[in-house]
Order: structure tokens, then sequence, then C-alpha cells
């Protein structure tokens, strides 16, 4: 068993009373932006101008972190073994430490990226709360972050941050920037800017209003809906090519790009199964059966302007 020590973080208390801001980066080991902007967060919030307190982990998952990979030695996705256990596996006990952390909140930011296969249009998302009064609050939070998509969707996923923060009645939103296995500037840009935007949803500081960057917003409550390890799966192994671009519209039957094998002399085309807009694309080349390639978002519930 390994042996997990406290997460590090930095707690900014703010000079007057109001909300308690908890913000993750690092929960997979190869998104780079959140820590990044997390770590600016740090260095640019001042207690003396915070209404409330700020909680900021830049790097949850530090054992998958120091191996340069998304998951730590165990092999379990952080992201899905909330809540965890103390007397589990490495990530395991990573889970239970920051659900501790988490349950002590009024407010929870998870960021993340498409880490070093994929990439994701920039995107702010929440569960479908049952309860009305969280599920306005994690409207505002997803719609203030001001990121191009804002996603609303099943409640009922399990093992995540967001679960946990469900369970508790803890308004939450995860976000999603690129990846690719950069760390794009734009990315630590927007994320600063976006945690910022939140805090002064919630008076937490002032701070000046914004253009809205909001080009779609859809709130799907069916049952997988936000899952997006489960869509458009790779029919066979190759090398892929994508052939579209995030943000794009798509209609059913459009191709999304195409696998081939090592001489290039067979070429699968991969359709889009939907109608919508995509918002990840694997941009790892080489797959296996079964990887996913991409996400297709379909917009009849589109909500923006609502």
């Amino acid at each position: 068993m390994s042996d997990f020590h406290a997460l590090q973080t930095e707690r900014i208390v703010g000079a007057r009373p109001g909300p308690h801001l908890l913000i993750f980066g690092g929960v997979h080991g190869d998104e780079f932006e959140p820590m990044v902007a997390i770590r600016r967060l740090a260095r640019s919030v001042r207690g003396a101008d915070l209404r409330g307190a700020l909680t900021l982990v830049p790097v949850v998952n530090e054992p998958a972190f120091l191996r340069g990979h998304r998951l730590a030695e165990d092999g379990l996705d952080l992201a899905r073994t909330f809540p965890g256990r103390a007397d589990g596996s490495i990530t395991e006990q990573i889970a239970h430490a920051a659900t501790r952390i988490i349950v002590t909140a009024d407010l929870l930011i998870d960021l993340h990226t498409g880490g070093t296969t994929m990439s994701l249009w920039p995107l702010a998302g929440y569960s479908l709360h049952p309860d009305a009064g969280v599920l306005e609050k994690q409207r505002r939070m997803a719609r203030a972050f001001n990121l191009p998509f804002v996603w609303g969707t099943s409640p009922h996923h399990e093992g995540r941050s967001l679960s946990v923060a469900r369970d508790a009645n803890i308004p939450a939103i995860y976000t999603e920037f690129h990846g690719a296995a950069t760390c794009d500037p734009a990315g630590v840009d927007a994320y600063v800017s976006g945690c910022l935007n939140v805090m002064a949803e919630f008076e937490m500081i002032d701070r000046r209003e914004f253009a809205s960057a909001t080009k779609l917003v859809v709130e799907d409550p069916r049952s997988g809906s936000g899952h997006l390890q489960i869509n458009n799966p790779a029919p066979c192994r190759g090398y892929f090519e994508p052939a579209v671009c995030l943000g794009q519209s798509v209609r059913t039957g459009d191709l999304l790009g195409t696998i081939s094998d090592p001489l290039g002399k067979e070429v699968t085309p991969i359709p889009s199964r939907q109608d919508g807009v995509v918002v990840l694309l694997r941009t790892f080349p080489r797959v296996l059966e079964g990887d996913c390639l991409a996400v297709i978002v379909e917009v009849e519930q589109n909500l923006a302007g609502t």
C-alpha cells in the first residue's frame, strides 16, 4: 500500500465574510493548464480584497503528475474513484483526502483538460442537480466562467469530485480546455479569468463585468450524458487522423476522421453517428480498438439565451 500524505493546498482567508470556494487542478497528472492557473491565482488573490475564503489545490494527483502520466501507479482514474478510502490504494487515499476538503466548501471548481491524448472545446459543465437552488448556482457558476460551451448533464455519474459535491448539496462545476499534451497560455489565462469571474459572481471579489464568450448552452438529462470516454469508439487499431475541428457542426454520416494501418493502405472511415457540435477530438494518433475518437453534442436542447 502506498503511503499518501495530505494534499498540498494554499488557503487565502478574506478580510470579510463570504463563501468558501475550493478550486482543484491536476486530478489527472497530465493536465497542465489548471496547475499553472491555480498557482497564478495563489499569487494574485489577496486576503485584503477577498470576502470569504479560497482554498487552492494545484495538483490533486501528485503521484500521477510525478509519473508524467494521467494516472498514479495503481492504474485507477481518480476522477472515477471518489469518495475513496483512507486505507486503500494511492488513488483511493487521494480521493479520500480530497473528499474531506470538498465537504468543507460552499462552492467547487474542478479544472481539467484533455491531457496527453485528447483536446476539448473549452467548456464549463455541471450536473443537473435535483435541488433547484443548487442547480441555479451551478448554472451561474458555469455561465460566469465564460467559456464557449456550457453543458448541463446527467446527475447520476458516480466516483467524481462533482458526485461528492452533489451528495453534499455543494454547487460545483468542472471545466475543460484543449489538452493534447501542451500547456496553452490561452488556456491558463482563460482559467484564471474564469475563476475570478465566478468569485465576482458570488461577491467574493470586485471585478468588472465581461463580454460573454459563450456560444452554446445545452442541458441534456439523459442517462450517460457527459460521460466522454464512451463516445465514437475506434472500430480497430491504427493511426487516427481527424477530419474535423473542435466547435465544428457536423451531421450524421459526416466524416470525423480515418484510421489507417501502418502502410496507409487499409483506411477505415469514421462517420459521425449524430448531428451536433464536435466538443472532443482524439489528438494522440495511435488508437486501439475501443478508444474514444470524438464526442459530438446534440444541440436540439440548446438553451442559449434562456
